[in-house]
């Protein structure tokens, strides 16, 4: 048994009298992966944020190599050899990627930042995980999962002890995410203790050595992972067996809502055409650059066309903007949901009256008691944990935010709802929840994108199944004929 690296003991935080942590235990040794599951809201992230200098704890002890350690700022973190990958970004989008990846320590020569050094760099560490691009890329221009893959080199290329992982995998595909675990194993291979944070308990079974699971906010079980399964972690979870099949039943399929037509963004994607029914669930898989995103944000007038014919329940859609998407009956959930998706300092309330606020307003003033009792109504259907609909977002769990931005897409009475990665960084008892609502809405009637990186997810929900390549359709599957290796086998390069 290798010698304890870290440990923590008795850690308690609380946010203005709530609980988030009641009794944080971990022990992570060098050379080992240890991986940290439970609920959404169970106290992961308050943990992390504390190793990162992030909160600092109210009780508890913090050791190092067997000495107390005080964090009290991200820079006590790097300085103790902590490395942080957050699962939500913490990133210059104005920057560029060479910069956003050593901007907490930039190569210098003669007392000069040394570019051409700090470039070579960049290139070398994000080639270790299959990354090409331009280091002068502005970092706000790149995809959401490239975004995540530089944050993680960033994390990696440095000279940390300790790599703390939180959800590292959620905005990426199957063949990113092997990619990433390969590096995972490096890590471990050379003497650094890894902690890894997922709600896949696929991946956690894979490549970790132990486990602890928290609970309310107290570590209620920990083992070696060789001893155990998907089904004793989930029980422990959540407290109670969960059933992990997909609810998808068999819906009537309707008239064609959406029709897309030799759709084209230049040096994104071009010839794009499929269509979506009434009451059918049209699952769209692919790599990292593959072009997914960039077509629903386009489809929502997020984006422009350069080219190519959409039509809307038989009506041309000309979106200038999202406004125009939904008047069509467009609604769009965003894969970012933290920074496009939701006001995280805003109430609840405020979120899901947000695109309702014409209709809710009386003489042209907006009606805070209306937007209560619609908020409420929703908070009710779908089940959303709160104190009450004035809560600010911000203080929510990940999947209950989720079901905040997809209630506010609801409102809106929509025919056609875009879900992009509709899942990305919530526990396994809310995806079911997630799972539920989708197909509850196929049933009636609502026509349905959903884009995943979840291989199983778009195997369970889907009707038919498009795979992009390159920002090109490289295959069209229905649901009876669909298999991990031909679905891999579309979106993989030949």
């Amino acid at each position: 048994m290798a010698t304890p690296l870290l440990r923590i003991s008795g850690v308690t935080k609380s946010f203005g009298g709530v609980p988030a942590l009641t009794q944080g235990e971990l022990t992570l040794r060098a050379g080992e992966v240890t991986a940290l599951v439970g609920e959404n809201g169970a106290g992961k992230s308050t943990l992390v944020k504390i190793l990162a200098g992030v909160h600092r704890p109210d009780a508890g002890t913090v050791e190092l190599d067997g000495r107390p350690l005080r964090v009290v700022s991200p820079r006590d973190a790097v300085r103790a050899g902590i490395s942080v990958i957050h699962q939500e970004l913490i990133a210059f989008d104005d920057l560029s990627v060479a910069e956003n990846l050593f901007a907490h320590e930039m190569p210098t020569q003669h007392g000069l930042v040394d570019w051409r050094s700090m470039r070579l760099r960049c290139t070398e560490l994000l080639a270790q995980l299959d990354l090409h691009i331009d280091p002068d890329s502005r970092f706000g221009d790149i995809s959401v999962a490239q975004r995540h893959l530089v944050q993680i080199a960033r994390a990696v290329g440095g000279q940390a002890r300790i790599v703390i992982m939180d959800e590292p995998t959620a905005a990426l595909s199957h063949h990113e995410a092997q990619r990433l675990l390969a590096t995972v194993r490096r890590l471990r291979a050379q003497g650094r203790a890894v902690l890894y944070i997922s709600h896949k308990l696929e991946e956690v079974l894979a490549i970790a050595d132990r486990y602890v699971v928290f609970r309310d906010g107290a570590a209620v079980a920990d083992g070696a992972i060789a001893e155990a399964t998907r089904e004793s972690l989930t029980r422990a979870m959540v407290g109670r067996a969960v059933n992990q099949e997909f609810p998808r039943t068999p819906a009537t399929i309707g008239a064609e809502v959406l029709l897309v037509e030799g759709l084209a963004r230049r040096g994104e994607f071009s010839g794009v055409g499929f269509s979506v029914r009434a009451g059918e669930i049209l699952g769209v898989y692919g790599l990292v650059g593959a072009g997914r995103s960039e077509i629903m944000r386009t489809l929502f007038g997020a984006k422009s066309a350069s080219e190519g014919r959409v039509v809307v329940c038989g009506r041309p859609l000309r979106a200038s903007g999202p406004y125009d998407a939904l008047r069509a009956g467009v609604a769009f959930v965003p894969e970012d949901r933290q920074n496009e998706g939701a006001l995280l300092t805003r109430s609840i309330a405020d979120n899901i009256a947000l695109p309702s606020l014409a209709r809710l307003a009386r003489l042209g003033l907006c009606s805070p008691e209306r937007e209560k009792q619609l908020a409420e109504k929703w908070v009710e259907r779908l089940q959303i944990k709160c104190t009450d609909s004035t809560q600010h977002v911000e203080n929510l769990s990940g999947g209950n935010q989720q079901k905040v931005v997809i209630a506010r897409a609801l409102e809106t009475a929509p025919r056609l709802l875009i879900l992009d990665e509709p899942t990305k960084g919530i526990d396994v008892g809310s995806k079911a929840a997630v799972y539920r609502l989708i197909d509850e809405l196929a049933q009636r009637g609502l026509a349905i994108v959903m884009v995943s990186s979840e291989l199983p997810e778009i195997l369970g929900m889907s009707d038919r199944i498009l795979v992009m390549r390159r920002g090109r359709l490289s295959g069209s599957f229905e649901r009876r004929d669909a298999s991990a290796e031909a679905v891999l086998h579309a979106a993989l390069d030949a």
